[in-house]
């Protein structure tokens, strides 16, 4: 029985390459279930949610991750946030209409992709991808060519039933003849797997089709989980943030503020009560 959810990293040794899997399932339901998200909508983001999971494996410190794109097209917002405890939440917003087979670019238009590191100590980084390949998974292996110098290989997919990923990443170092060569035949196989394939088979499988002349690592499976970070205490910052005479004018004409999750659909109501100890305003007698 093939194992959703579930992250998995791995080694080849002798070439100083790691990997990382990637499936989900229940997980990418959850965290999609709360929008009716058009196929082709839903497809790119069940693959920005993958890559934020793959990425976040190459993380050295606890904190999160977030792949994030503002749009002039039909997708105004792209959005995946995942932790080094392989939680995620994600979103997308979109207006219009567009062809079910629209490409990246067809969809955000003229827009920019921003991977954003957010350590829970530490300083706060932020890398911009510019569109220029066909795919997102093209985009961001570019990305990581150019910033970081790292030859990198990434597959995502996504469908109805989950998404998927696989990622390939040179270890940083001097690289030799040898060493090169080694990665682009490494390359070259990983390029023979389908989506349709990493969809269908176990770790374990696709692991020796692919590697099984190769010296390799595989280390433990781990669980990954959609989980929201929202909660009152935050909801009531964010209305803070409209502050006291919005939030009291809206209280003119409703018996309550409201305001439901964009990520997890959790409902969250403010009566004037509530309202008055965000601001910390006595009670009218």
């Amino acid at each position: 029985m093939i194992k959703n959810d579930i992250f998995q990293r791995f080694m080849l040794a002798d070439l100083d390459i790691r990997g990382e899997l990637l499936r989900l399932g229940s997980s990418y339901q959850d965290a999609t279930k709360t929008r009716d998200y058009p196929p082709a909508i839903k497809k790119l983001l069940g693959q920005t949610i993958a890559a934020s999971l793959l990425l976040t494996g190459t993380l050295k410190f606890s904190g999160r991750l977030s792949i994030h794109a503002r749009g002039e097209g039909p997708l105004q917002l792209l959005m995946a946030e995942a932790t080094d405890q392989r939680k995620f939440r994600a979103i997308a917003n979109w207006s219009d209409t567009f062809e079910e087979n629209a490409s990246l670019n067809d969809l955000l238009g003229n827009a920019q992709l921003a991977i954003t590191i957010d350590p829970e100590k530490g300083a706060r980084y932020q890398g911009i991808v510019p569109l220029e390949r066909d795919t997102l998974s093209d985009c961001i292996a570019h990305y990581f060519e150019l910033s970081e110098q790292l030859g990198t290989f990434l597959l995502l997919g996504a469908d109805d039933k989950g998404a998927y990923g696989l990622m390939l990443q040179k270890m940083p170092g001097n690289v030799s003849v040898e060493d090169q060569d080694g990665w682009n035949r490494i390359i070259q196989l990983a390029k023979t797997l389908s989506i349709d394939e990493l969809a269908s088979n176990d770790n374990e499988t696709i692991l020796f089709r692919l590697f099984h002349e190769e010296k390799l690592l595989p280390y433990a499976l781990e669980p990954v989980e959609f989980e929201c970070s929202c909660s009152k205490e935050r909801t009531a910052v964010s209305i803070k943030t409209l502050g006291k005479d919005e939030a009291l004018e809206i209280l003119e004409s409703e018996a309550a503020i409201s305001v439901d999750c964009q990520f997890c659909g959790e409902h969250y109501e403010f009566d004037r009560e509530g309202i008055n100890q965000i601001f910390n305003l006595s009670a009218p007698h």
